[in-house]
């Protein structure tokens, strides 16, 4: 049984990353933020988990864990910074430049347009569920949102 604030294990070719369950959110399903690090051992999870996010996502926890694709690692309170919904970013990439033009913003709840977005907007997570193969790369890559230059 998965309990929000629990924090997993997904082994990437540097060792090992961690992310913690935060919540569920209709539709888009598990909420995770990702921890800053990969590691050869187990780092203090309880000191981890206070560590500013490396980004946000969605990710289908459940069927991940019950394919042994991540380990649950420990049970950890969520920090105050961490626990409200962060305002993702979304839109859709024009073939012929490769970049979105009109942005929107959700906050799990609602939806708005914004058009263009400043850099500090960029900084904002995007939306999507991702699969444990983006999401490794992601984190080996040293992905962040505001290196998505859409």
């Amino acid at each position: 049984m998965i309990k929000i604030g629990d924090v997993f294990a997904i082994a990437t070719t540097s060792g090992k990353a961690y992310f913690q369950f935060v919540k569920k959110i209709p539709p888009m399903g598990s909420l995770i933020r990702v921890l800053p690090g990969t590691y050869d051992g187990e780092p203090d999870l309880d000191s981890l988990v206070e560590e500013k996010t490396n980004f946000w996502v969605f990710f289908p926890v459940s069927a991940a864990l019950k394919q042994g694709i991540i380990q649950k690692a420990k049970g950890c309170a969520i920090p105050a910074h961490s626990k409200e919904t962060p305002t993702f970013r979304a839109g859709v990439v024009d073939p012929s430049t490769g970049r979105v033009d009109t942005w929107w913003f959700w906050n799990g709840e609602k939806e708005w347009k914004i058009g263009e977005i400043t850099e500090e907007q960029r900084k904002f997570p995007i939306r999507g569920s991702w699969n444990d193969t983006l999401l490794v790369q992601r984190i080996e890559e040293g992905w962040l949102p505001e290196k998505d230059r859409r």
